[in-house]
């Protein structure tokens, strides 16, 4: 986990159910804090501030809750609502956690690669890399969470070399729950891509056609019943 400690100030609200929407308009969000099995404690934080923390520290990255009647909090992101039209926060439950115990995240996957690199050895000769996975569910103590797992790439060479979530790159702190044997990234050749790109828009546009056909002939059956009638 990074060094960098992410805070966000809270106040306890009473306001709840359509009349929240009250608070959005004066820049606050309402959020939901599970505490430990206890009632869950319904507060409210500043949008700006909320966005901020969100883009910082996802759902893998602790957060200390402060609040001016209580004492700090230690939990991560467990749910993020958002409006669909304005894609603004509406709502956000967080979980509370200890420092001691293990919690389970969801950790983002990157490629790596040598100094000088951008781009994998298959890759730079003209292969395709597909990546399966975007990320792995680890468990971890909270201040032992790291921001990103990393992948070597660099040994993504041929046609059909691949990473499997075995190959990460983690430290003795991180379980991986995740399927070790689930492939992360595979290596194709172009033309492979894209016979099987063909192959998925010819199966859709067959499925597209076989309904306009079953369309059809449910209207010549629904024609015939009428004239029977």
């Amino acid at each position: 986990m990074s060094d960098n400690t992410i805070q966000l100030s809270f106040e306890k609200r009473t306001i709840t159910g359509k009349k929240v929407k009250q608070l959005r308009h004066i820049g606050q969000v309402p959020i939901v804090i599970h505490n430990h099995g206890k009632a869950s404690i319904l507060a409210q934080v500043e949008s700006k501030d909320l966005l901020k923390v969100i883009s910082q520290a996802g759902k893998h990255h602790p957060v200390i809750l402060k609040s001016n009647s209580d004492k700090d909090m230690t939990v991560m992101i467990k749910e993020t609502t958002y409006e669909s039209k304005k894609q603004t926060i509406t709502h956000v439950v967080f979980n509370s956690i200890f420092s001691n115990q293990k919690v389970e995240a969801e950790i983002p996957l990157k490629p790596q690669y040598l100094v000088g690199n951008d781009a994998s050895p298959a890759e730079r000769a003209g292969l395709i890399v597909i990546e399966h996975l975007e990320s792995v569910l680890v468990e971890a103590l909270p201040d032992k969470l790291p921001d990103v797992i990393y992948y070597d790439a660099e040994k993504l060479v041929n046609p059909s070399d691949h990473i499997s979530v075995s190959d990460l790159i983690t430290s003795s702190d991180v379980t991986v729950i995740t399927d070790l044997n689930q492939s992360v990234a595979s290596v194709y050749e172009p033309s492979a891509v894209e016979a099987a790109n063909n192959a998925l828009a010819g199966a859709e546009e067959e499925k597209t056609e076989t309904g306009e056909t079953t369309e059809s002939n449910q209207e010549s059956v629904e024609s015939t019943e009428a004239k029977t009638a």
